[in-house]
């Protein structure tokens, strides 16, 4: 674990994906959970749609629970002043609109775990998509801020 830095306020990071439903979800969960000593999370959708089910049983297999969680369209964060928004796949990046005030942009794109396992000949198959992101967005949230661009 790293030491959190020392002095300075949270950092208010906005996770966005088409649905925010799955991949935002994980990084939401994650940011808060491993470094909300540091950090601020919360995550949107351009399209959102409902929770993935997979994605809760992935986070809850490391003790990160986000089932209670709701998909939130984009305008309902769009107030708030953030720090970062970051884009978790190619059509919210394209589409995401513009943050008042001092919010940078990043793009951190991952594969979508729905599309992957849509394919998945078992259960097991399908949640080994969702545990390798998920395993991936957790090692870009224990390298925050770097791991985003920002020092």
């Amino acid at each position: 674990m790293r030491e959190p830095r020392a002095g300075m306020q949270k950092m208010n990071i906005l996770y966005l994906c088409t649905g925010n439903s799955c991949r935002s979800q994980m990084a939401e969960g994650l940011t808060n959970a491993l470094r909300g000593g540091e950090f601020f999370a919360a995550s949107a959708g351009v399209r959102p749609s409902r929770i993935d089910p997979r994605a809760i049983k992935a986070m809850a297999e490391i003790g990160v629970d986000i089932s209670r969680r709701e998909s939130k369209d984009v305008s309902e964060v769009m107030a708030r002043e953030w720090d970062v928004v970051v884009t978790l796949c190619d059509h919210a990046r394209e589409s995401c609109p513009l943050f008042p005030g001092k919010a940078k942009r990043a793009h951190k794109g991952f594969e979508d775990p729905p599309y992957l396992a849509a394919q998945a000949k078992s259960e097991e198959e399908a949640m080994a998509h969702y545990r390798r992101v998920r395993d991936e967005i957790k090692a870009m949230v224990e390298g925050l801020p770097e791991s985003l661009g920002e020092g």
